[in-house]
């Protein structure tokens, strides 16, 4: 059972970062990904069921993003320079088992973190939402780079253990066991039900 604070589905987002076939294609084949899909769909289910808000990100660049990416920037570079992760290839957009509906948050990004290069801040706080629940890959990119973010931006975080994944699996152990836990309660789905109090 967890010994997290219970959530309030009314002040409470459930982010679902790069979720896409393109990225999903990274992690290794001792990742189940279709159980990593279930996991993640039922807790879009299990929130939205208590009226919280479900907030996807997702990575694509535009002819101009790749255009202003610096040659300096070890990351991103070498995806402008190869012209990879195209906003409108399919292989970017949201896995088709966690389509988006009407009334969700959905923004695009060109950074790791989920807020650097977004509005979603600001959507996120018109609508009230001062707790964020984490799923996303990868790990050691969205994840990390969006808690940290987030944290500083003062939100209360929980990261949803099952529900986050990374192609090198000693690096995902290291940041959800030593570093995640620092600025964020760590959960899995099947104890968010529990937590999502009535708002």
């Amino acid at each position: 059972m967890s010994t997290a604070p219970a959530l309030d589905p009314a002040h409470t987002a459930l982010l679902v970062m790069d979720y896409q076939p393109a990225i999903l294609a990274v992690l290794p084949e001792a990742v189940d990904r279709e159980a990593l899909l279930g996991r993640v769909e039922g807790a879009i289910a299990d929130v939205r069921a208590k009226g919280g808000t479900i907030a996807y990100v997702r990575v694509g660049f535009t002819e101009a993003d790749w255009h202003a990416i610096p040659d300096v920037n070890k990351s991103f570079a070498p995806l402008a320079h190869h012209r990879v992760m195209h906003h409108e290839d399919p292989a970017t957009a949201i896995h088709e088992r966690l389509t988006p509906e009407d009334g969700d948050i959905l923004v695009r990004k060109i950074r790791y973190s989920g807020m650097s290069t977004t509005d979603l801040d600001q959507q996120l706080r018109e609508r009230g939402i001062t707790t964020l629940v984490v799923s996303g890959i990868t790990t050691s990119g969205a994840v990390l780079s969006t808690v940290i973010d987030a944290a500083d931006r003062d939100y209360r975080l929980y990261v949803l253990s099952d529900g986050i994944a990374d192609p090198d699996t000693e690096v995902h152990r290291v940041l959800l066991q030593r570093v995640l836990p620092s600025r964020a309660h760590i959960v899995n789905t099947a104890e968010l039900p529990a937590l999502l109090r009535a708002g």
